[in-house]
């Protein structure tokens, strides 16, 4: 999973960390602001994962499009995680 870090580079794995933050504030703004730190946490999570995840199931051709696709997918994935979070949470 090294090369993947690699291939994203620091600056992407903040711009995940951000995009992740983003989701997860976002999430908590529509649970009525219940949970932000659990949503923020879970959103940065998600977002880190996800690149990862689809690197073991042959993401080469999302990692192909460059680091707006990569944070475009990782932004995806953190919304469906957090989705399946409210679910739990609220």
């Amino acid at each position: 999973m090294e090369h993947v870090f690699q291939a994203i580079g620091t600056v992407g794995v903040v711009l995940l960390v951000i995009a992740g933050l983003l989701a997860g504030w976002i999430a908590s703004l529509l649970s009525g602001g219940r949970h932000k730190g659990a949503y923020l946490a879970i959103g940065v999570v998600a977002a880190l994962a996800t690149p990862f995840i689809a690197a073991l199931v042959g993401g080469a051709m999302i990692a192909a499009g460059g680091l707006l696709a990569i944070l475009a997918m990782a932004l995806v994935g953190a919304v469906v995680v957090l989705i399946i979070g409210k679910l739990i949470l609220d």
